[in-house]
């Protein structure tokens, strides 16, 4: 396991450059969000997302959401209709993940199946620029159902595993996920706050 430290406000692009190779090369990458640290693997590699679902000790059941670079990126990956959009516009880059309908693109191993994705685009410039080149994953890095903490020393002792690539921008404010709203059928239902 590598760890890369680095400012939240002055990113250096060494770190982004590795981190990027590393999700290219099959790599997880434990990486800051707008809310909590995250756990990032390409959504085209299959057996990169279930080194997520494994470390995460998380059913292959249960969906991963995907990370993406800017809310223009959302037609790749969901479909969107012009109403959706507008909501979405208002929120991304947010604390926010937003229930669509997937795109065939994304691959059944990251949705369980599911014909809906999660889409985030955190208001975080590290994590967006993770995702500029292909959409990563991203969920909480803690054990499924476990304390969700703040400094990637405590994740990895919680995970109690070796992830390929830490970026450590130090102790997150906030200890809470993003909040999950369904937009799916174009109704506005909150999933979790």
């Amino acid at each position: 396991m590598k760890i890369l430290k680095t400012s939240i406000d002055d990113v250096d692009e060494t770190v982004i450059s590795e981190a990027i190779k590393v999700l290219a090369d099959g790599g997880v990458v434990l990486y800051p969000t707008d809310t909590v640290y995250g756990l990032g693997a390409n959504i085209f590699d299959n057996s990169a997302v279930k080194k997520v679902f494994k470390i995460k000790q998380r059913s292959l059941l249960k969906p991963l959401s995907i990370l993406i670079s800017d809310v223009e990126a959302i037609d790749l990956v969901a479909k969107v209709s012009i109403s959706q959009k507008e909501v979405i516009n208002n929120y991304l880059p947010g604390p926010y993940t937003f229930i669509l309908k997937k795109n065939p693109v994304v691959p059944r191993v990251v949705t369980s199946g599911s014909s809906y994705v999660g889409v985030r685009v955190p208001d975080n410039d590290i994590a967006r620029r993770l995702a500029g080149i292909f959409p990563i994953t991203t969920t909480s890095a803690n054990v499924s159902d476990d304390e969700m903490l703040s400094t990637p020393d405590e994740i990895i002792e919680q995970l109690d595993c070796d992830v390929d690539l830490v970026i450590d921008v130090g102790e997150l404010k906030s200890k809470r996920a993003s909040m999950i709203v369904d937009l799916s059928d174009n109704d506005i239902r909150i999933i979790r706050r």
